[in-house]
């Protein structure tokens, strides 16, 4: 993460709910075959467990039962321009947000799958209220657990949390404002917000 200890985000009930919310991440792994990425959905299953499930022919599947591995969940981020800030001699810049999860994963048997997959869809319903839940009861008899028998599905123990706040806290709150001001106007608004509403 970012080396500057004015972009530490040490809040860890804050981070999960950051998590949590966006939902989706990307999982690292070293693998025999070179290092690779599984872009996916997860779901907290505990304070520091989540879980989530891939594809049976993705190359990590192969791998990540008892591996340690990252998971990387990125937030809203954007280019800086010099300009924005109203003062002299600033350089280009990039703002963002990321929370890093490094653990060990375990594969899911069936059951845990299922419920896996369950919690996975019902949180993201959650977020579509007034709409309906959609639950798997609405699909055909049978069918879910046919394509159950295409995906695995794994839990990671959190042991380490990472993260980058990078908001612009290293300059003065005017010139934050104002480089805020400038990303909003170019159309990046969820940075803008971002630099907006630092945390306490």
């Amino acid at each position: 993460m970012h080396p500057n200890a004015a972009f530490r985000w040490e809040d860890r009930a804050a981070m999960r709910a950051f998590a949590q919310e966006v939902g989706f991440g990307m999982l690292f792994l070293n693998t025999q075959d070179g290092p690779h990425v599984a872009h996916l959905p997860f779901v907290f299953l505990g304070e520091d467990r989540i879980g989530f499930h891939m594809a049976r022919g993705n190359v990590i599947a192969r791998y990540l039962d008892g591996a340690e591995a990252l998971f990387v969940i990125n937030g809203p981020d954007g280019y800086i321009s010099p300009d924005w800030y109203g003062a002299p001699d600033q350089v280009p810049t990039w703002n963002y947000v990321a929370v890093e999860l490094v653990g060990s994963a375990r594969k899911m048997d069936e059951a845990e799958l299922i419920a896996q997959s369950d919690a996975l869809s019902y949180s993201q319903e959650l977020k579509l209220t007034p709409k309906p839940v959609w639950t798997r009861a609405k699909m055909t008899d049978g069918l879910f657990e046919k394509m159950l028998r295409g995906i695995y599905g794994f839990e990671m123990h959190v042991t380490t949390w990472r993260s980058t706040l990078k908001l612009g806290q290293n300059k003065s709150d005017a010139m934050r404002e104002a480089a805020a001001n400038g990303a909003a106007a170019a159309g990046n608004i969820a940075i803008a917000d971002a630099m907006r509403n630092l945390p306490e």
